[in-house]
């Protein structure tokens, strides 16, 4: 008796670059989990500086199961549908269209990763898969973090929008109610996640109520 065909694992590729903003990237990924979705992480060489900068965390490619539980705040158990590519490898799996992938949502985005992406020049894995996610017609996000911004870089995510992707500034927005940091961050990051469709709840969505978000933050938790 033949044995059923397993399904294929399809996941969402999320590319960490080296822009300050590490929180968004974790923000996705423990909503991404949360959803059911897999997951397939790449973190720049420039963004393991920015972890290890804003929370005290090495990322490294032997323990990165350890480093990535410490840096979600979950268990290890937790992330057994992650997988993890280091930044050099360009025989990596996603590195290839025919590795079945959702999309990718690169989070934070460096205004370099931005250039290297709308210019085709896949000098890392991250912008390598980025570069195929746009090829097979897939969905991307980039989330830039920088400000202010220049012409070229302007440019660059016109461009980048031209190709198909979405262009998403990391700029929290407050009719949500937001009065901490972690709901600002977690409001970005269920704007990267809106883009590709993914349920969450990470923040209060506009119900056409002015003051809402001031009731909002009144009522008890």
């Amino acid at each position: 008796m033949e044995k059923p065909e397993q399904p294929v694992r399809r996941p969402w590729i999320v590319g960490v670059s080296g822009a300050s903003g590490t929180p968004y990237a974790a923000s996705v990924i423990r909503a991404l989990l949360a959803a059911g979705e897999s997951v397939d992480l790449v973190v720049s060489r420039a963004a393991r500086l920015t972890i290890l900068d804003e929370t005290g965390i090495a990322f490294r490619d032997a323990h990165w199961r350890a480093d990535l539980a410490l840096w979600l705040g979950t268990a290890e158990d937790d992330l057994e549908d992650v997988r993890y590519w280091p930044a050099g490898d360009f025989a990596a799996g996603p590195s290839s269209g025919s590795y079945p992938a959702k999309g990718m949502l690169v989070v934070p985005a460096t205004t370099g990763a931005v250039a290297g992406i709308a210019l085709g020049l896949s000098k890392d894995l991250l912008q390598r898969v980025a570069s195929v996610t746009l090829k097979e017609r897939r969905p991307l996000v980039v989330c830039v973090r920088e400000a202010p911004l220049n012409g070229v870089t302007l440019k660059h995510l016109v461009e980048l929008d031209a190709q198909g992707a979405v262009v998403l500034p990391a700029s929290p927005g407050f009719y949500a109610g937001g009065s901490t940091v972690r709901e600002l961050v977690d409001f970005v990051a269920g704007r990267v996640l809106d883009a590709v469709g993914v349920p969450h709840t990470l923040y209060r969505r506009w119900e056409g109520e002015l003051g809402g978000a001031a009731r909002a933050a009144e009522r008890p938790a």
